[in-house]
């Protein structure tokens, strides 16, 4: 205890800078969260006025049936109003799938922002939550038979994964490698740029080998690849030049045919003509 007291008589002055790191990072979390908070405040409003409009075309069809139009035309009319709101829903949470899996699948994304792929990272870790719910809750189909509560909770879902994703990007972003160490950075900074170098067109098809086994290597301990990352990159790797069954294109001239001597006409053989047989009279003299 009494090295406790020396050092910090000694050192007492060190409480201010620390103070100062410490006040920066609640600080940027604060900010995180009043951004999180407001673009959670806009989905909500987003997701009323659908829940709004669906709900008003449902009126409108139910409200015109008695004088014009039949239980069935009504009952037509309500399903193409859920179909056009779930095939929005749809779009957008495939949207935002996408603009995941921009991360997820990338390399040299994954390098620049490892806090996207990273699940002990808070902000990473909701979203992947929000992810998880909105995959669970996603209807079929847009033709599939769904209850006003079921199409309030999907709606719901995606607006939570919609905000969770944006919240996320721009804290991964905000960290980049800075949650690593000097030597870990190290690390990153030669698997990027070995990276450039399994994707370069310009190297060998053993350069490039060489430079994706660097890559993985760097990376080991560091960020987890999906399987699936992995095979886009070795795809892109030995995608880079052409594949051995495939003949190269040359510019040379062909060099030409050397000029075969024609070879000598053989003539028959002929045989010699004979004479006709001529037969004997009785006057002839031997």
């Amino acid at each position: 205890m009494q090295d406790f007291w020396d050092f910090a008589r000694d050192y007492w002055w060190l409480v201010f800078p620390i103070m100062g790191m410490a006040g920066g990072a609640i600080g940027g979390i604060n900010k995180a969260w009043e951004r999180s908070a407001k673009r959670r405040h806009e989905r909500r409003m987003e997701t009323l006025r659908l829940k709004g409009e669906l709900k008003a075309a449902q009126l409108a069809a139910r409200g015109t049936a008695p004088a014009r139009k039949s239980h069935r035309e009504v009952a037509s009319e309500e399903r193409d109003s859920t179909k056009h709101m779930l095939e929005k829903l749809f779009a957008e949470h495939d949207e935002i799938t996408a603009r995941w899996l921009d991360y997820e699948l990338d390399v040299a994304k994954l390098i620049a922002f490892p806090a996207m792929s990273d699940g002990r990272q808070p902000l990473t870790a909701a979203f992947l939550r929000a992810k998880k719910i909105a995959d669970t809750v996603r209807p079929a189909s847009s033709d599939a038979k769904v209850s006003e509560t079921e199409i309030a909770e999907y709606l719901d879902a995606v607006g939570n994964y919609s905000v969770a994703f944006e919240v996320a990007e721009r804290d991964a972003r905000r960290l980049r490698n800075s949650t690593f160490s000097e030597a870990e950075r190290k690390r990153l900074d030669r698997a990027q740029h070995m990276l450039t170098v399994a994707l370069d067109e310009a190297a060998t098809q053993a350069e490039r080998n060489v430079a994706y086994k660097r890559v993985r290597e760097e990376l080991d301990g560091l960020i987890l690849l999906s399987d699936e990352a992995v095979e886009v990159l070795e795809k892109k790797v030995a995608g880079a030049l052409p594949s051995a069954s495939t003949p190269a294109t040359s510019t040379a001239v062909p060099e030409p045919e050397p000029v075969r001597a024609p070879e000598p006409v053989r003539e028959p053989v002929r045989e010699p003509a004979r004479e006709p047989m001529r037969l004997k009279r009785p006057d002839d003299r031997a």
